[in-house]
């Protein structure tokens, strides 16, 4: 074989290379097609007195149409005598959202159910719808902590993410009620999330909640 099959082979296969790459990383991007952004809390804030009035208040950008986000209607509800009620009910527990089933929501100083791994955005109290294209959507989400249920004069870390369409209906509704453990450390954290399958960025944030 002479020096000159040999220069081409190579640059071949560098062609190739490249190609593969390009188009590997191009799907793993195309797989990332919902970003969260999280207003509130800010990393840095001390929010709420006596660990409640605080807020998380969330922007959800889908690169789909409306009904591949999983929404299934406003929501302004909230605890007792507000849950599930008009003029635009929805349910107030821990665990996935039922207007936005995608969601994924979690509080390191959480006190009740899987604790670190306990989905808490079911207990978000405003949902709507604040920009419709044809193919895209965007929706605001937010929750006003109303009991001291996630920590008092104490640091919390949050994160939030969407779920992977994991059973594959072409649907981001696919959150579960609480995060495995992947790595069974008795935490749940970034890791576990990505273990679980993301559709979305994950937002976080370290802050403190008041006494």
């Amino acid at each position: 074989m002479n020096t000159h099959t040999v220069k081409w082979g190579l640059l071949g296969m560098a062609a190739i290379f490249t190609a593969v790459s390009s188009a590997g990383a191009l799907a793993g991007e195309n797989e990332r097609s919902v970003e969260v952004k999280m207003f509130a809390p800010q990393s840095g804030d001390h929010v709420g007195i006596g660990g409640r009035g605080w807020f998380v208040d969330l922007a959800i950008s889908y690169d789909h149409p409306l009904p591949a986000t999983g929404f299934t209607g406003f929501q302004l509800t909230g605890p007792g005598a507000h849950n599930n009620v008009a003029p635009f009910p929805g349910t107030f527990s821990t665990g996935a959202d039922d207007r936005l089933p995608g969601l994924i929501v979690l509080l390191d100083t959480t006190l009740g159910g899987a604790k670190s791994c306990q989905n808490i955005a079911n207990l978000f109290n405003l949902t709507g719808v604040t920009d419709i294209q044809d193919d895209s959507t965007e929706l605001w989400d937010t929750w006003l902590v109303g009991a001291p249920n996630f920590g008092v004069n104490t640091v919390s870390h949050i994160l939030v993410a969407v779920a992977a369409d994991l059973n594959g209906d072409g649907v981001f509704n696919d959150a579960p009620a609480a995060i495995p453990d992947a790595n069974a450390d008795g935490l749940c954290d970034k890791r576990d999330l990505k273990a679980f399958g993301l559709a979305s960025n994950i937002e976080k944030a370290r802050f403190f909640i008041n006494p």
